[in-house]
């Protein structure tokens, strides 16, 4: 991640969702919209993906209003189309549709001044499986405290 600068990541996506692969994908957006991701006012908490029409869209992503914007502001939850290959498109079309994945956005960010989105094909997980994936990391996380402590 050398000349990446991150705005906003979505932390809960890996805690709900086995993530099977991710793509690298541009946004179409207005010139305020990119003024207020530059100060670092995006969310991407709630949004998700999805293909219209050939088209992939990103819903619910909160880009909060340009401070310094006129009447010409935009509106903070509206969907925006996100920059694919027509070939990845259809690959992921026929990942969605078939076996029932879903598209979750990852993180934003900007590289080399164009604002990117690292979308990622996913899994939901069921209750039992984010138990295990806890249980895991709280296991981990004590292992390593012992080898720490250990070789103090």
């Amino acid at each position: 991640m050398s000349n990446k600068k991150i705005i906003c990541e979505n932390r809960k996506a890996r805690h709900e969702y086995f993530i099977e692969e991710t793509y690298e994908v541009g946004i179409a957006l207005k010139g305020t919209e990119v003024k207020s991701l530059r100060q670092g006012k995006g969310n991407l908490k709630d949004s998700y993906a999805s293909i219209e029409d050939g088209e992939v869209y990103l819903y619910n992503c909160h880009i909060s209003p340009y401070t310094h914007g006129n009447i010409l502001n935009h509106e903070p939850l509206r969907k925006r189309k996100l920059l694919l290959h027509k070939r990845e498109i259809k690959k992921l079309y026929g990942k969605t549709e078939e076996r029932g994945l879903t598209l979750v956005p990852l993180k934003m960010y900007f590289s080399r001044g164009v604002a990117k989105l690292e979308l990622a094909v996913a899994k939901g997980k069921k209750t039992y499986d984010k138990r295990e994936t806890l249980k895991r990391k709280t296991a981990e996380r004590e292992m390593q405290r012992a080898l720490r402590d250990r070789n103090r």
